[in-house]
Formats: structure tokens, sequence, C-alpha cells
């Protein structure tokens, strides 16, 4: 399990916490969305994000996803994402597009 600490929009400490099956994103230590996965094949795939609708408009899901594909590179994995979310971030920043295969 790693965990990386950053700030949202607001200025609230934010942290990404991997999980054996998710990520997780709390603010100030409540959790309060997440990104889950599973590994098959050298492929880590996306099927569903979600944050808390009282927290949205503040980047969190931004930066949750950022940081699961940051990890996902790390680890040597492709990604597939079956999340429309985590398609979005990648279309919107192709440096992952070289990790990134079809749904």
């Amino acid at each position: 399990m790693s965990t990386v600490k950053t700030t949202d929009k607001t200025g609230a400490e934010t942290t990404v916490t991997s999980e054996a099956d998710r990520f997780v994103i709390a603010v100030d230590g409540e959790n309060v969305g997440l990104a889950d996965f599973f590994d098959r094949d050298g492929r880590r795939t996306f099927p569903h994000t979600e944050v808390n609708p009282n927290f949205q408009g503040r980047g969190l899901a931004t930066i949750l996803v950022a940081e699961a594909l940051k990890a996902t590179r790390e680890a040597g994995l492709r990604v597939v994402p079956e999340c429309s979310m985590v398609a979005d971030y990648i279309e919107k920043h192709p440096e992952f597009a070289d990790i990134t295969d079809a749904t």
C-alpha cells in the first residue's frame, strides 16, 4: 500500500492510498472517493470511479485518477479505461496514451 499527499482546489489536504483492488482519496482523513481496478495479464482495468457528491467540483477525481495512472505506470502495467472518468482523463493527458489499451 502506498500513499500520496497533495491539496485539492480548496487547499484542503488530500491523500490517495492504493489498496489491493482500488485507489482511495481522502480529504482531511475522510474517505470521499475511489477508483476500483483489477489486474490481469499485465493490464490494469478501471471499471468504476466515484467521488462523494458533497465533494465534487474540487478536482478530487482528477487527483485520484492521476495518481492511479502514475502508480499503474510504475507497476509496469497497461491501462484499460472502462470507466469514462479514466478514459476522459487519458484523452486530456496524452502522456498516458503509451500505456493505454482499448476497452
